[in-house]
C-alpha cells in the first residue's frame, strides 16, 4: 500500500519518507498491540506516555517520529517483563530500517526552481533537454523569455525534481561547460510542495 504508484501525475511522485513511515507504524501499531495484550492499565499508561510526546522542531523525514515510537515500545516492553517481545522488535525494525534507507538518496527528490539567463534560449533549452535526459530527472518548462530589442538575454524556468545524490554545483558546471557561449545566469531555488503526501 505504502509504495502503490501513482501514474496519472507524473511529476509529483509519493513521498518516500511518508510511504516508509506508514510501514514502520504497522510494525509500531502491532508490538504496542501484543504489549498491551488484554490489560487495559497498559493501554492507558501507553496513550499517556505517547501524549506526553512533543516536537518542537520541524521533522523533515516523518520516518523519525516513528522511530521514536518504536523506542517507546521498546521501553514499554523491556518495562512490562516483554524482553523477548522488545528484542524481536528491535531486531526487526533495524532490519527493516536498513531495506528501506538502502537507496534513500537516490529516490527521495527535492522540488527545485531553475532560472537560466541565456542569449539563446533555443540552444540553452537543448542542453538543458540532454542533461535532464542523462541524469532521468523530471522536468517542466514554467516560464521561457525570449531576448528582444528591449534586452538581448531573454530566460528560461524549469521545475525540476533533483534527486539529493545530485548537487546543483555539479550540474551548474556541466550546463555552463555545455553552453557557456550563451549562458549568462543559473538559479536555484527549492519550491515547497503542495501537499504533505508530496516531496
Amino acid at each position: 500500500m505504502a509504495f502503490r504508484p501513482r501514474r496519472d501525475v507524473p511529476l509529483f511522485q509519493r513521498n518516500l519518507y511518508v510511504a516508509q513511515t506508514q510501514i514502520l507504524l504497522a510494525v509500531v501499531a502491532a508490538a504496542l498491540m501484543m504489549i498491551v495484550g488484554d490489560n487495559t492499565a497498559r493501554a492507558f499508561a501507553i496513550f499517556a506516555a505517547v501524549s506526553l510526546v512533543r516536537f518542537r522542531t520541524n521533522i523533515r523525514d516523518p520516518k523519525e517520529i516513528t522511530v521514536l515510537l518504536i523506542s517507546l515500545a521498546l521501553g514499554l516492553s523491556t518495562g512490562v517483563g516483554r524482553l523477548d517481545l522488545g528484542l524481536a522488535l528491535c531486531f526487526f525494525s533495524v532490519v527493516l530500517l536498513r531495506l528501506l534507507e538502502y537507496n534513500e538518496p537516490e529516490k527521495v527528490f527535492r522540488p527545485m526552481e531553475l532560472t537560466i539567463k541565456t542569449k539563446n534560449p533555443d540552444s540553452t533549452q537543448n542542453v538543458l533537454k540532454n542533461v535532464f535526459e542523462k541524469f532521468k530527472l523530471e522536468s517542466e518548462v514554467r516560464e521561457l523569455e525570449p531576448p528582444d530589442e528591449k534586452s538581448a538575454i531573454g530566460s528560461i524556468v524549469y521545475f525540476v525534481n533533483l534527486r539529493l545524490n545530485l548537487s546543483t554545483d555539479y550540474l551548474n558546471d556541466l550546463i555552463m561547460s555545455a553552453d557557456h557561449n550563451f549562458i549568462e545566469g543559473i538559479q536555484w531555488s527549492q519550491k515547497k510542495s503542495g501537499s504533505s503526501i508530496y516531496q
